[in-house]
């Protein structure tokens, strides 16, 4: 199976699944960059992924719809524009002949969801959309930090070697926040040097994994007395893991 990172507006990424022959999608928010691979492989389009539902996730579905043979899954608490099957955590998806887990994962937005598929022969994925990035969490805009650390700590617990697929570039923004919490992290040194040389390739530093993600991101490293530290000299009300999370999202928030 061939995994594949669709660029898409200024720093998306739509996840694409193929076998030479099918392909699904994971969060289509434009369907240009989808019709343009599916062109240039020759694949017909045979289910959709969708996490949550900001625009920039689901703004290509209605483009898509001519093109799909296959189903939408989408997470049964939020509004999904167009017909989809509705699931949440607990409940497995079947497409391209493969079985995805659905984990609920709210803390972005109250019904986000994530998928995980745990092939025979390679390394778990997980397909996150704004939960976990590499470096980082998405933002807060309907969830409380409670969830979000809940969520985190769920995909934390996925072997280390979970290929991390998360929807956004947004990993060397993330390190320069992580190095202000952990500037003595010799992990996330090395880390940052290598996606930027990534970037300065003009590659993905994505899909990562969940093994380094417990190593660099301070949103998985609560528990750590570095991040502790540094969360309380921002605000954090206790040592609770929530408490730190929640300081540093809004310190990362208003971070330059």
């Amino acid at each position: 199976m061939n995994l594949l990172a669709l660029p898409a507006f200024a720093d998306n990424y739509i996840w694409m699944l193929h076998d030479g022959r099918q392909a699904l999608v994971v969060d289509p928010g434009d369907a240009a960059p989808v019709h343009q691979a599916l062109d240039a492989h020759g694949l017909v389009l045979a289910a959709i992924l969708v996490t949550h539902h900001h625009n920039d996730h689901v703004g290509g579905l209605a483009g898509l719809r001519a093109r799909l043979r296959g189903p939408v899954f989408a997470p049964a608490r939020e509004t999904i524009p167009g017909p989809h099957t509705a699931v949440s955590g607990g409940d497995t998806v079947e497409a391209l002949g493969m079985s995805f887990e659905v984990l609920d994962v709210p803390g972005h937005t109250a019904g986000h969801i994530a998928y995980v598929h745990h092939p025979a022969d390679a390394a778990p994925l997980l397909f996150c959309g704004d939960t976990l990035f590499s470096g980082g969490c998405g933002r807060l805009f309907e969830g409380t930090p409670a969830q979000m650390h809940q969520s985190l700590t769920g995909l934390a617990r996925l072997p280390a070697d979970t290929r991390v697929c998360c929807a956004h570039e947004y990993t060397l923004s993330n390190l320069k926040f992580a190095r202000a919490v952990e500037p003595h992290n010799t992990d996330l040194l090395a880390y940052t040097s290598r996606c930027e040389d990534l970037r300065s390739q003009g590659l993905p530093t994505l899909p990562g994994s969940i093994g380094q993600e417990r190593l660099i991101n301070p949103f998985l490293r609560c528990d750590q007395p570095a991040v502790v530290e540094a969360a309380h000299r921002h605000g954090a009300a206790s040592c609770n893991g929530a408490d730190v999370l929640a300081a540093l999202r809004q310190w990362k928030n208003e971070f330059q």
